[in-house]
C-alpha cells in the first residue's frame, strides 16, 4: 500500500483512534481524514473536532446520523423481528453497516485512497466495516492497525501516547473495567469480570436501566401507534424514528427493561459474553410482534419466523449490503403494508406487557373465534373432515404396521 497517500478514518477521538491517527501519518506517510458519527451513543461526538486537529488532521467530519440510523437501518431490521441466537438484539451489528457506508462515501468525496477503522482482529466489526466497504467500493483500500502493529495493550498505547504527545483525556472517576460500545439501539459489555461466565455482572455496570427490584412500584402504560410496520406515534404524539427510540429507552431504562447477559458465537468463531441494555429495542421488538399478530396472514408471519433467523445471522455477520439482505428485505418489507394499528403496553419491573391490540386492518374476527353463540359464522362439524383428512396419512401407516409404540 506504498501508493496510499489519503486515508479515511473511523474516529471516535478516544484513545485507539488517536493513537492510529498518529500511527496512519507515521507508518504510510498519508494524510488523514477523520470520520466521527452521532449515532446516539449518550457522549458529545464535537470534542473529536479539536483532537483532530491537534494531531494535525485538516479534513474533519462530524455529523449526526441519529434520525438515518433509525429510520434506515433499525425500523427494517424490526419488521423483521430480528433477533439472534434467540436473545440478542443486534445493537453493535446494525450501525456497522452506516458507518462503513459514510466511510465511502466519505473517501469518494476527498479522493482518499483507503479507509481504517480501529475493530480489533478477534471482533465481528473488523468484518462488518470491512464487508460493507467492499460491497459498495469493490476495489478500496483498507488498513486495520490492530492486524498490523505491535501495540497490543493499554499500556503500550500509553506509552506511544508519551512518545509521540498525543494528549489523552481521563474522565474523573474511576475508569471503566469494560469495553463498551453505544448507540440508540443500546449498550454493550464486554471483558472485566465478564470474560469469568459465572461471575454476575456487577450492579454498578449497567448505566441506562434501572435493576428490576429498584422499579417503580406502578405500572407504567402507552400507546404505540404502527403503519406499515413502523412505530409513528406514541401515546398519540407523532414523533421521529430516533425520537421514538429515545423516548422508549427513557421509558424503559426507567421501568428496568431491557437487560441481557448472554455468551455468544462471534463470526470469527470464537465465543464471547457480552451484557446489553436495550430497552427501547426489548418494547419495540414484543410491541411489533403484537402489533403483527393481528394483522400478518398466518402463513405469512410463519414464513417470516422461519426466515428471520437467517436474516439475523446476515446482519450480526456484517452482510448487510447484499443481495440477499436487500431480497430478505424486499420480502419482509412487503409484509407490513398492513402492519398497521395500536399496541398498548404494560411496562412493570423489568416486564414488557401487551394488553392490547387494534387495527383497521386486524384479521381477527370475534364473531368466528367466540366461545359464545356465533350465529353460523362457524360450523363446527366441518372439523371432522378436517382433522380426518389430516390424519389421513398415519391412518395408512398405522394400518400397515408402522405403529410409532414400536420405537
Amino acid at each position: 500500500m506504498s501508493d496510499i497517500k489519503k486515508v479515511v478514518l473511523a474516529y471516535s477521538g478516544g484513545l485507539d483512534t488517536s493513537v492510529i491517527v498518529k500511527w496512519l501519518q507515521e507508518t504510510y506517510n498519508c494524510e488523514v481524514v477523520t470520520f466521527t458519527a452521532d449515532l446516539g451513543q449518550g457522549e458529545e461526538v464535537e470534542p473529536a473536532r479539536a483532537k483532530a486537529e491537534a494531531l494535525g488532521v485538516k479534513e474533519i467530519y462530524i455529523e449526526d446520523l441519529r434520525e438515518e440510523f433509525v429510520r434506515d437501518f433499525v425500523f427494517p431490521m424490526f419488521r423483521a423481528n430480528a433477533v439472534y441466537e434467540g436473545e440478542y438484539l443486534l445493537g453493535t451489528s446494525i450501525a456497522r453497516p452506516l458507518i462503513a457506508k459514510r466511510l465511502v462515501e466519505i473517501a469518494n468525496e476527498t479522493g482518499a485512497d483507503a479507509i481504517s477503522h480501529g475493530a480489533t482482529g478477534k471482533g465481528n466489526d473488523q468484518v462488518r466495516f470491512e464487508l460493507g466497504a467492499y460491497a459498495l467500493k469493490p476495489g478500496v483500500k483498507v488498513i486495520a492497525p490492530w492486524r498490523e502493529w505491535d501495540l497490543t495493550s493499554r499500556d503500550t498505547l500509553m506509552a506511544y501516547c508519551a512518545e509521540h504527545n498525543i494528549e489523552v483525556d481521563f474522565k474523573k472517576g474511576k475508569r471503566s473495567p469494560y469495553s463498551m460500545d453505544a448507540n440508540l439501539l443500546h449498550i454493550s459489555y464486554e471483558g472485566g469480570v465478564l470474560e469469568d461466565t459465572l461471575t454476575e455482572a456487577e450492579a454498578d455496570m449497567w448505566r441506562w436501566s434501572v435493576s428490576p427490584e429498584d422499579a417503580p412500584d406502578k405500572p407504567i402504560y402507552m400507546e404505540l401507534t404502527y403503519q406499515r410496520g413502523d412505530i409513528v406515534a406514541i401515546d398519540g404524539e407523532p414523533m421521529s424514528p430516533a425520537t421514538v427510540l429515545e423516548y422508549l429507552n427513557k421509558v424503559g431504562g426507567a421501568n428496568g427493561i431491557g437487560r441481557l447477559d448472554i455468551v455468544e458465537n462471534r463470526f470469527v468463531g470464537m465465543k464471547s459474553r457480552g451484557c446489553y441494555e436495550t430497552p427501547g429495542g426489548t418494547i419495540m421488538l414484543r410491541a411489533h410482534r403484537a402489533i403483527e399478530s393481528i394483522t400478518l396472514d398466518r402463513e405469512v408471519a410463519h414464513l417470516k419466523d422461519e426466515l428471520m433467523p437467517r436474516y439475523a445471522e446476515i446482519i450480526y455477520n456484517g452482510f448487510w449490503w447484499t443481495e440477499e439482505r436487500k431480497m430478505l428485505q424486499t420480502m419482509i418489507d412487503y409484509s407490513q403494508r398492513n402492519v398497521n394499528g395500536l399496541v398498548r403496553l404494560k411496562l412493570y419491573k423489568g416486564n414488557v406487557d401487551v394488553v392490547g391490540r387494534d387495527s383497521d386492518d386486524s384479521l381477527f374476527d370475534a364473531a368466528i373465534s367466540t366461545f359464545e353463540d356465533d350465529a353460523g359464522a362457524y360450523d363446527q362439524k366441518d372439523a371432522a373432515g378436517f382433522i380426518k383428512l389430516n390424519a389421513l396419512r398415519m391412518r395408512i401407516a398405522a394400518s400397515k404396521g408402522r405403529s410409532l409404540l414400536d420405537n
